[in-house]
């Protein structure tokens, strides 16, 4: 006998459980007076290198392996009727989430058509392009470095153009090229390296590049709620600043603020095109993730994900008390995404990469940011005698800083002391 609804108790993530994600669930137990169990499904041919499956908060581990559909089928058969929600959290194994949706015919989730073109970034250009092509810059797909093919390149898209993998994320391998020999010597750079990256993330997918036009503006992010008929609720606007933008030659997000200080009328705008997006790719009972571009009064879609953006849950839970980590999952029973209607301070999340590539020989100041009046809590990812590494070129950041004030100006004010008291020094070259 079929299950009802109340009695489903199993939120099922795929490949990853995010920090704060357990605990979420734990609140909505408090909420609900009900008790859910958390499942962590984990494709067998991916070493757990950080014991997740044995993690705090995990009370179903459950391995198969992903490229065999019977597995999937058997493992999931005992739980079916228990199954409540099924998400997954990284952007770098929606293949995998792609491969188990068949399996769980019962729950609502995007359909897997959908993930394709989002996890694709030539693909969701392709849909975005025949559904309204105003929203986003000419582009096109590269298949390899000959002199014919950058030709072509350069006719169809001109100078400024951006070099782009289609399936990776946090701004890895992102590039400028402002003439043919920067077009020359760069893809040859992305072309040798990407097949390496893809493999240490585990990605299924095929390495791609498209190239695009340049588009200079100020770029947003902006996350969203879709239910399965396709309506559409946004959490507050991001204002991005990237490493360009601050003289690196890279374009990681360095700085994440939000709310931002734009007109109501603005970011109806804004979010009326990321409901372009949205609906282009046919996206549904998921949280999405559009970067945006504003040109002048004009917005442009720069990508769009089928999940939540880096550090959204933190941000918008110290700025306007969003719990994203549960309205990730209540978007997919469905039930109704706690959205309160005020904000009451202000928030950023901070990427630090060295300004030069080579061993990181001193790191100063970064004690100190503790001291600030606006600091919440630092990620040390790297260490004196480790590699600093561009994001374009595959590198990750040296800390991530959060930082959160009820009033903007004194975070602005923290923010451009972390920028004069941190020093990271690399060894110059013999």
């Amino acid at each position: 006998m079929q299950k009802t609804e109340l009695e489903r108790r199993i939120i099922v993530y795929v490949m990853n459980l995010p920090d704060g994600a357990v605990e979420s669930v734990r609140r909505y137990e408090k909420l609900t007076k009900k008790k859910y169990k958390i499942m962590l499904l984990w494709d067998s041919r991916v070493k757990d290198k950080k014991n997740k499956l044995r993690g705090s908060g995990v009370d179903i581990p459950l391995v198969c392996d992903f490229s065999k559909p019977n597995q999937i089928a058997e493992a999931l058969l005992p739980y079916q009727e228990e199954l409540l929600a099924i998400t997954c959290r990284s952007e770098q194994n929606m293949a995998r989430f792609v491969q188990v949706i068949p399996h769980v015919p019962y729950l609502r989730t995007p359909t897997t058509e959908s993930l394709k073109w989002a996890s694709d970034k030539y693909e969701m250009r392709k849909r975005m392009k025949m559904y309204d092509s105003t929203i986003i810059p000419v582009f096109t797909l590269v298949k390899e470095n000959t002199k014919a093919e950058r030709k072509r390149v350069v006719e169809k898209i001109g100078f400024p153009m951006i070099i782009k993998p289609t399936n990776l994320a946090a701004s890895l391998f992102v590039s400028i090229c402002y003439h043919e020999e920067d077009l020359e010597k760069t893809l040859r750079s992305t072309f040798s390296k990407l097949r390496t990256a893809y493999e240490h993330d585990d990605r299924l997918e095929e390495p791609k590049v498209i190239i695009e036009e340049f588009m200079d503006g100020d770029m947003y992010s902006v996350d969203s709620y879709v239910t399965a008929r396709g309506k559409v609720e946004h959490c507050p606007l991001v204002k991005i600043k990237t490493g360009k933008m601050i003289g690196h030659d890279d374009f990681y997000g360095y700085l994440q603020i939000t709310p931002p200080i734009l007109k109501r009328t603005t970011v109806e705008k804004a979010q009326l095109v990321a409901e372009k997006a949205i609906h282009a790719l046919g996206l549904r009972s998921t949280i999405t993730h559009t970067e945006l571009m504003k040109i002048d009064d004009e917005w442009k879609v720069i990508e769009i994900g089928a999940r939540m953006g880096g550090f959204r849950h933190e941000l918008h839970t110290l700025t306007c008390g969003i719990d994203h980590s549960l309205n990730d999952v209540l978007i997919r029973i469905p039930a109704k995404v706690q959205l309160p209607k005020k904000c009451t301070g202000y928030a950023c999340a901070m990427k630090w990469f060295a300004v030069k590539e080579g061993f990181i020989v001193e790191m100063k100041g970064i004690k100190k940011i503790e001291q600030l009046e606006s600091f919440h809590r630092i990620e040390v990812n790297k260490k004196l005698g480790d590699k600093a590494i561009f994001a374009r070129n595959g590198g990750r950041s040296v800390f991530n800083l959060f930082m959160k004030n009820p009033d903007r100006s004194k975070l602005l004010a923290d923010i451009r002391r972390v920028e004069q008291l941190v020093e990271i020094k690399i060894a110059s070259r013999a």
